[in-house]
């Protein structure tokens, strides 16, 4: 990302235009990548914002007792989806998460989610002072990602946990692997409990059955389905929709859906928010699902072109059926750098100040490339002419280092593998405790009083009331060593960390 120099202080506005009057190209969220031609052509246009920028008066319907124009669009948007009813969310998914976790399971219930959940997951858990059961992905090392989730890994948990009240998965993950939606939803049907899908990261499978895209979660047994409509999809960030259920659900849940939206989403929700959204998924119904057809076809021309790197790779649909992964959503392009010796976070800095190509996320193994439907040929060609050109430079790197003998290096250590946790307090009870900073090398055998997470993806490598293992402090200090910003960590001319007294 473009830094300001501190002789060189900007308002955000500033900031803003200069990025986006800069070539610099997004491989990042939001769906819109800034593409304004397309957006002249979105259903409707969008006029200036502060001429459509309204509250509540009369006629324009109120998002938390919708009756009028509100309710209209939603149910509109429910067809679409093959939903018995769908929310517009105006605060991202998490607002939906939040809602869905407390409208599912009561206060002080137990609720099983799977380990590598988004942050905010976890403050439901708290919210709700609940009961948290993981359930672990599988993990694919020659690649250094979480895979997918094992149906019968659930199963397994429900036995020993009939008290469980919901199950909620995250699918796809943030690099695109998709679980078992079915068998899992499935297992927790058997029980009479429902499926909650952070399907945050997936926002255009519905549109894209055509293009090969995976099948929404909605169509697999999902009964609370949430999607960032933002993330992959054109539309404005914090933009989102929750869809539900019935069957498994009941009525009594989708009432409480509803009124936890209303207590965690703005008493003040934008209209131009609500708009996008509703723009957005007319366009997807129309001119979107053809679109993506075309982002189908420029992926998969992308990615035989890497077939041809030597030492950079760039993973794709082998992986199915393997490690857990059900489905892969191709449109996240991960580039492996577990063979060059270099780690992610270098990948993305060469990108960023040599190519002015900004990714979304970094990781110790790889670089994340998100694209979207609104992505344009000069965004893959301009990724391919840098990715190519990369792994020309490391591969003559390797052997000069190696006296001109080929030598593959060893890939990196992932350090991102979830470890199974044991949690010493619960993560309601734990928020409350008293604790200290104390260094980071004393704290095996003590309790978390905090998280610990990389953000991106916002998956705490530790919560609030776990117990610190050696292995963990190493996974922590690895993510340090490799440049990445580890939230919860502290340095002041030693790491600290913040343990429960």
């Amino acid at each position: 990302m473009i830094k300001v120099r501190t002789n060189e202080k900007k308002t955000i506005l500033e900031q803003l235009k200069h990025y986006a009057e800069s070539d610099y190209y997004p491989f990042h969220m939001p769906g819109h990548k800034r593409n304004l031609e397309a957006a002249e052509g979105l259903a409707g246009g969008f006029p200036n914002p502060f001429s459509i920028d309204i509250t509540e008066i009369d006629g324009f319907d109120d998002l938390h007792h919708a009756e009028g124009m509100l309710r209209e669009s939603m149910d509109e948007a429910s067809a679409v989806y093959g939903a018995d009813e769908s929310c517009y969310l105006v605060n991202g998914s998490s607002g939906g998460i939040l809602a869905a976790v407390s409208g599912c399971v009561k206060k002080g219930g137990r609720i099983l989610v799977s380990r590598n959940c988004h942050k905010s997951v976890y403050n439901a858990i708290f919210l709700n002072n609940l009961y948290a059961e993981y359930v672990y992905p599988q993990f694919i090392e020659e690649l250094g990602i979480n895979g997918g989730i094992l149906a019968e890994d659930v199963e397994k948990i429900l036995e020993r946990y009939p008290d469980i009240q919901a199950v909620l998965i995250v699918s796809p993950t943030y690099d695109g692997v998709v679980s078992d939606v079915r068998g899992i939803a499935d297992a927790a049907h058997k029980r009479g409990i429902p499926l909650i899908v952070d399907e945050a990261h997936g926002a255009h499978f519905p549109f894209g059955g055509e293009a090969d895209f995976p099948v929404s979660a909605l169509d697999m047994g999902g009964d609370v389905v949430i999607q960032s409509l933002h993330k992959t999809l054109p539309s404005f960030t914090q933009t989102a929709i929750l869809h539900m259920k019935e069957k498994y659900l009941g009525r009594e849940r989708i009432d409480r859906i509803r009124w936890f939206l209303s207590i965690y989403q703005s008493s003040s929700p934008s209209y131009l928010f609500l708009a996008a959204a509703e723009q957005c998924i007319r366009y997807m119904n129309g001119e979107g699902r053809r679109r993506l057809s075309w982002l189908s076809e420029e992926l998969e021309r992308f990615r035989r072109r890497t077939e041809e790197f030597s030492v950079l790779a760039v993973p794709g649909g082998e992986w199915k059926g393997k490690k857990g992964v059900y489905d892969l959503d191709l449109s996240k392009i991960i580039l492996y750098t577990g063979r060059t010796g270099k780690s992610g976070s270098w990948l993305g800095e060469k990108l960023r100040r040599a190519y002015h190509l900004e990714l979304e996320m970094c990781a110790p193994q790889y670089g994340l490339a998100l694209t979207s439907l609104w992505d344009r040929k000069e965004g893959f060609e301009r990724l391919y002419a840098a990715a190519e050109a990369i792994d020309r430079e490391l591969s003559l790197e390797i052997l000069e280092t190696n006296g001109n003998k080929w030598k593959i290096l060893e890939p990196l250590e992932a350090g991102d593998k979830s470890m199974t946790v044991q949690a010493v307090y619960p993560l309601f009870q734990a928020a409350e405790m008293a604790g200290e900073e104390i260094p980071l090398s004393d704290c095996v055998g003590r309790a978390a009083a905090e998280y610990v997470y990389l953000y991106p993806p916002g998956i705490p490598c530790l919560v609030p009331g776990e117990l610190i293992t050696d292995e963990m402090i190493q996974k922590i200090l690895r993510y340090e060593k490799q440049g990445f910003s580890v939230h919860g960590l502290k340095y002041n001319g030693k790491y600290w960390l913040k343990v429960l007294l």
